[in-house]
């Protein structure tokens, strides 16, 4: 088992708010947060992008935002424009919600292409490609993971949070395997716990998704005490 405490734990951790009625004052402090634990990055609604920059202009915390967020139903063209607009905007990283309708339709070519279409225009940061495992069986989302690494995104991200269903262990360990290991992967969605986040790491996940991340380092923090 790999050794996890709260300093590791904080870095692996994306703090998000995305919630639809969260204020600036939200904002503020999860900014406040992220830099007061030293979480990997802060992940917001496009909206907030610019404003997290502002924030965090003197800090190392990443700007995460979501795209196509989340149901991953707008036209290919729409999901260009947002995320050209939010890496504009100052994001460094992009959590892109698949088209699960290509998905589940067999239309394996339109989904990649989207996805391709979206990294091409937003070289230079990093692409998390949210494949909402809830939505899709084991063959779908083992197909679904090789598609993802034919783009050459960084990560594969199991869920929105806003799905049927969170991340599951199980579901890391398959893309895991799928992949022997070659791609990152963003367990996201349910996550509240250390031990979960221990669970999910030791499963191959190399990123978590998560709001709540200060309860999560501060449950690690007492177990090393």
């Amino acid at each position: 088992m790999i050794k996890i405490d709260h300093k590791n734990t904080a870095r692996l951790i994306d703090h998000t708010l995305l919630r639809p009625d969260a204020t600036d004052s939200d904002i503020m402090l999860l900014c406040e947060e992220a830099v007061e634990h030293g979480f990997f990055s802060v992940c917001i609604h496009p909206s907030f992008v610019r404003r997290s920059k502002q924030i965090l202009s003197a800090s190392k915390i990443k700007i995460s935002t979501v795209i196509g967020f989340p149901l991953g139903a707008n036209t290919s063209h729409v999901k260009q424009y947002e995320a050209l607009e939010a890496v504009l905007s100052g994001a460094d990283e992009l959590d892109i919600v698949i088209n699960t309708g290509f998905v589940k339709s067999n239309n394996w070519k339109a989904a990649e292409k989207e996805l391709a279409d979206i990294m091409t225009i937003t070289r230079g940061v990093i692409h998390k490609i949210i494949i909402e495992t809830c939505n899709l069986t084991d063959d779908e989302k083992k197909k679904a993971a090789f598609m993802v690494m034919k783009t050459g995104a960084e990560f594969i991200k199991t869920s929105t949070g806003f799905g049927a269903g969170g991340a599951e262990v199980k579901d890391v360990e398959l893309i895991k395997s799928a992949t022997n290991g070659k791609i990152g992967i963003k367990a996201a969605g349910g996550i509240r716990t250390f031990n979960q986040v221990r669970e999910f790491i030791n499963a191959g996940a190399t990123r978590i998704g998560t709001s709540s991340g200060v309860a999560i380092v501060q449950e690690a923090l007492q177990r090393r005490e």
